[in-house]
């Protein structure tokens, strides 16, 4: 597992500029450090979220978390900051996973607004790694 996992990358998309400025909203959600446990009943049973053995040999060190939990994570902040302000719902929602986070981290979702969309990135507030960037979404 661990890099390279689904064959070759392909072309790299063209990296979206983010602006520079600090982030219009920034959230902080702990994840449960059980959580990994919770997300196989979504149907994912890779070893590597449970099996500390197979996550070793995966090379990530231990059990990781779901991408599905990460990405939702990303999707709440945008809802309950942004999307419940304008009285708007998420329409479409992308990122790039950029480094896995372990169960029970925090992860801190920065959010910009620019024009008619939400420019965010994932970062765990323990170890400060990049676990998601060049999100982008689109509200209704």
């Amino acid at each position: 597992m661990g890099a390279g996992v689904g064959g070759p990358a392909g072309p790299s998309k063209t990296r979206r500029p983010f602006p520079d400025r600090p982030a219009d909203f920034v959230w902080d959600i702990k994840t449960l450090p059980q959580a990994a446990l919770i997300y196989r009943l979504s149907g994912d049973y890779n070893p590597s979220h449970v099996d500390p053995d197979l996550a070793k040999e995966g090379g990530f060190g231990k059990p990781i978390l779901h991408g599905r939990c990460t990405f939702g994570i990303a999707g709440r902040a945008i809802a309950d900051d942004i999307g419940r302000a304008s009285g708007t719902r998420i329409h479409a929602m992308e990122a790039r996973f950029t480094s896995p986070v372990f169960p029970g981290e925090t992860v801190r979702t920065e959010l910009w607004v620019v024009d008619s969309d939400i420019l965010f990135r994932c970062r765990t507030r323990e170890r400060d790694v990049l676990v998601l960037d060049q999100g982008r979404a689109r509200l209704n």
